[in-house]
């Protein structure tokens, strides 16, 4: 076997190669601005930028896909830094953000302001979407055993109240057709009704999850190693876990509520960087932070690329790329185990 190169020079690839990640995001970033059903130039997108007139390409760029893309960044980083999170706080590489209930308490408390409170405006979706994300959370925290959580008790809990709550959502929709009309694209998943007022509300809360993450970087690396070693190197399983919860609500949750839920960002990208990176958190957390971006703004520029004029919605897209990915991560832990 080729001897291992010292921790020096894997660091240096490491920072290298997150260069290179930040470099092609901001490559992602100019063809989500660029790329759509009217193709804008690249001297155009320029100035609807930096010295939009607000007439012709200044509006597309300026006030329809500098949002867009402003929000898939915030989306992207919350879905990929919630996930990496999650799979290192159930140790299951195959997790999801999802996998809390968080997207099922977002969907069943936006459904609810619908039916029965006639909230029609994507503001008022954050806002609600946010809350039921929060309480879901506490609620499986609960029922998972409060401070004498584990990973798997966790996992039961909220799978439990996913099934729940997505049932009382199908259940809402069904008896309430303008319920459904209002929902369906939010349910899909998608960046179309991006504004900056959205972003405005939800990147407060994005911030403060990031902030958390970076927080319990280390303690997390601890955790990975078993409850008996984490004590043992300084870490308190109980606290780090309920940081971790608090930092998936925030994350997910606000991502959630912006954009509705999209599925498999926050299960292939961690995921993914595990394998670059191995399993220390302090690197798996800003890879994720920076690649899941170009993996939903890329899929958004498929997705409007593919049905012009129209567009598949993102959501869609990344439940296309997700699935056989999902399957072939599926199938090598099984080869792996045999």
């Amino acid at each position: 076997m080729p001897a291992e190169p010292p921790p020096a020079r894997r660091a240096a690839a490491r920072a290298a190669g997150l260069l290179l990640a930040v470099a092609v995001l901001l490559l992602v970033c100019v063809a989500s601005v660029a790329i759509g059903a009217k193709p804008v130039p690249l001297d155009a997108v320029w100035h609807g930028l930096f010295h939009s007139t607000g007439t012709g390409d200044d509006v597309i760029v300026a006030d329809v896909r500098l949002p867009r893309t402003v929000l898939g960044l915030l989306v992207g980083c919350a879905l990929g830094l919630a996930g990496a999170v999650m799979q290192a706080l159930t140790r299951n590489p195959l997790a999801e953000p999802g996998l809390l209930g968080v997207n099922a308490g977002a969907a069943a408390a936006v459904v609810s302001a619908i039916s029965f409170l006639g909230v029609t405006s994507l503001t008022g979706y954050v806002w609600f979407a946010f809350l039921g994300a929060a309480v879901v959370s506490v609620l499986v925290y609960v029922l998972g055993g409060s401070r004498g959580a584990t990973p798997v008790r966790l996992a039961l809990a909220g799978t439990a109240m996913t099934a729940a709550l997505f049932g009382y959502v199908n259940a809402v929709q069904l008896l309430d057709s303008a319920a459904l009309d209002r929902l369906r694209f939010w349910t899909v998943g998608s960046l179309a009704s991006a504004d900056m007022p959205t972003v405005g509300k939800v990147w407060p809360f994005i911030a403060v999850g990031v902030l958390l993450t970076l927080l319990i970087a280390r303690p997390l690396n601890a955790l990975e190693m078993g409850d008996e070693t984490a004590r043992a190197l300084g870490a308190s399983p109980a606290r780090t876990r309920v940081l971790a919860m608090a930092a998936i609500t925030l994350l997910c949750g606000a991502a959630t509520a912006a954009c509705g839920p999209i599925v498999f960002i926050g299960l292939m990208v961690p995921h993914l960087v595990r394998s670059l990176t191995g399993p220390d958190m302090r690197w798996v957390l800003p890879y994720a932070a920076v690649l899941s971006p170009v993996l939903l703004l890329g899929s958004d520029v498929v997705g409007r690329i593919v049905a012009r004029p129209s567009e598949l919605q993102v959501g869609i897209v990344t439940a296309l790329i997700g699935g056989p990915v999902f399957i072939q991560l599926v199938r090598r832990k099984r080869m792996a185990q045999l």
